[in-house]
């Protein structure tokens, strides 16, 4: 089997269980799916998707800062750290963030966060082009049979009367194409000696930058005052931001960037749960059995990443 270019560079330690990519699929594409719902709370309440955004990611940074200095793992960048924070800044979070929370108020929560569910057969496909480490033959099982749950999903969606523009689809199919190019160039470039929390600290605070110069660029000024429109909201994401990213790149590193797309399947399920008990978004039967057929692949990938982990010891 292909190594991993993280691992090859990083010389890893044997995972302990909260370093266990399985365990960190399943609780990175957990968090994640908590973004959607509360994602159509902040449009519904009128906060404008940049703003969301620039809160999320500067709100990581700012949760994760005083842990690093506690740790005194806080490391100045250098160029290379530099440039891999700003091009992961831009493709991985201020990218799909802005169609995802662009989209979620015309297409609903439910339905964009399944969007994240196509990423891992766009990663697959690019990883294999840069020879990465890919799934064998029981785990690309997995990623297809999440596909037709993804598929099936989609299709039932776009068939309801009440079915978004066709714009809003297609604007959506670009979210997992920017997550796949993320999800590989993170693998590809990762610094050598960089630790997850630095990266995903450095990462999110250019993240806000981005967003700031956007803002100024888009309407001369910052109103942070919208977010007092759904104050619940903003306490509850800043504090799935601040635990999502260090896991997310602990995935990164340890799951590389197939295994870690995966976390669309997670999320997309979690999305749409979330998005019915929450919000009172209802979707038909059809499209509850493709998110089984979702659930069905992440089973079987998950059971695949343990094959795969038990043959490597």
């Amino acid at each position: 089997m292909k190594t991993n270019h993280a691992e090859a560079i990083l010389n890893l330690p044997p995972p302990g269980l909260m370093q266990q990519p399985a365990i960190l699929l399943m609780v990175t594409g957990t968090l994640i799916g908590l973004n959607f719902p509360l994602g159509k709370i902040a449009g519904d309440a009128g906060i404008s998707p940049v703003v969301w955004a620039l809160m999320i990611s500067m709100g990581a940074a700012m949760i994760m800062l005083p842990v690093l200095l506690l740790r005194r793992a806080l490391v100045i960048p250098g160029p290379r750290l530099v440039r891999y924070a700003a091009t992961s800044a831009l493709v991985s979070f201020v990218t799909p963030n802005l169609l995802l929370f662009s989209v979620i108020p015309h297409a609903g929560a439910g339905y964009t966060g399944l969007m994240f569910a196509l990423s891992p057969v766009f990663t697959l496909g690019i990883a294999t082009l840069f020879r990465l480490k890919t799934p064998g033959r029981l785990g690309l099982a997995g990623i297809a049979v999440g596909l037709v749950g993804a598929a099936l999903v989609s299709v039932t969606r776009g068939s309801m009367p009440n079915a978004p523009d066709l714009f809003w689809l297609v604007l959506a199919m670009l979210i997992p194409v920017a997550l796949a190019v993320g999800n590989v160039y993170r693998t590809v470039a990762w610094p050598a000696d960089a630790t997850p929390d630095v990266l995903a600290f450095w990462s999110h605070l250019l993240a806000g930058g981005f967003f700031v110069v956007i803002l100024l660029l888009a309407a001369g000024e910052i109103s942070p005052a919208e977010l007092a429109a759904a104050p619940l909201a903003v306490m509850a994401q800043l504090a799935v931001s601040g635990l999502t990213f260090p896991v997310f790149y602990r995935l990164q590193q340890r799951g590389g960037p197939v295994l870690l797309s995966q976390i669309g399947y997670v999320a997309s399920a979690v999305g749409l749960v979330s998005a019915t008990v929450f919000l009172g978004e209802r979707y038909s039967l059809l499209t509850w059995g493709g998110a089984g057929v979702i659930a069905l692949g992440v089973g079987i990938t998950l059971y695949a990443q343990h094959g795969e982990r038990k043959q490597s010891v």
